[in-house]
């Protein structure tokens, strides 16, 4: 081959020489066939997810949390209306490691969430999030919210499984692959079961005082309602009249017919 290059023209090697220096660049045993393009970078979404600014009550709880919904974020040519939008849940730790799956199958679920660190869920359209809603809706995404599906399964909202704390974005994906994401948000802090402690000190030694002093009135309560049922009792029994032993009863003489003898007549 460079004997060949020797004897042509100058014109004619010139031409020549790319394809030479492709094909030496080339190990031996590679073929064109063996190369592989790497996937595309996802497009950014400057658009950071954030909780529900609204009055809403349980706007974070032990395994669940609240967030806006991104209407209007989701505009772009390369964005299909049936291309999926997951929400990524992620520990704060672990956000920094995550990788978008190349295909709908492989996408995490919440089982997957203690050796990843996070899973995809709460999946939508791009028809759910337009803008321009009426702003009487309640716009919110309630994160860990189903108790009722598996964790196993593809998308279930399962309780989140500790206080956090957690980031979470919104992934765009498509047949391809990814095709678009938003920024990590801050990160969230669920709240948490406060034990119940008995606290010693002065505030102990008050409590006992209060139990003392609530023992005393009850004593006295008691006190006073057992006097007041014997005076009750003694005050209706001594309105009876009872004969004592040292009073005099009259009682009528009463003679029987039988026992005494009519005078004699004529006896003088």
């Amino acid at each position: 081959m460079f004997g060949l290059a020797m004897g042509l023209s100058g014109g004619q090697s010139g031409l020549l020489m790319p394809p030479l220096l492709l094909l030496t660049c080339l190990q031996p045993g590679t073929g064109l066939g063996n190369l592989s393009l790497s996937p595309l970078a996802p497009e950014s979404i400057s658009y950071v997810p954030r909780l529900s600014s609204g009055t809403l009550a349980g706007k974070r709880t032990q395994s669940t949390f609240t967030l806006e919904q991104p209407r209007g974020r989701f505009g772009h040519l390369n964005i299909s209306d049936f291309d999926p939008i997951w929400l990524v849940v992620a520990r704060s730790n672990a956000a920094r490691n995550f990788a978008a799956s190349q295909r709908v199958e492989d996408t995490p679920v919440p089982a997957d969430f203690s050796q990843r660190g996070y899973y995809l869920t709460l999946m939508a359209n791009r028809a759910l999030y337009l803008g321009g809603q009426p702003g009487n809706q309640l716009q919110v995404l309630r994160v860990g919210n189903d108790t009722s599906c598996s964790p196993t399964t593809r998308g279930c909202n399962h309780p989140l499984p500790g206080p956090g704390p957690y980031r979470v974005k919104f992934l765009v994906m498509s047949d391809r692959g990814p095709v678009a994401e938003t920024e990590w948000s801050s990160e969230t802090l669920l709240k948490q079961a406060v034990a119940l402690q008995a606290t010693p000190g002065p505030q102990g030694a008050g409590a006992i005082v209060i139990i003392a002093i609530l023992s005393v009135l009850l004593t006295v309560l008691l006190t006073a309602l057992l006097t007041l049922i014997i005076y009750t009792c003694y005050d209706t029994c001594g309105s009876i009249p009872i004969s004592g032993p040292g009073e005099s009863v009259r009682v009528r003489r009463y003679n029987p017919h039988h026992m005494f003898s009519s005078p004699a007549v004529g006896s003088s």
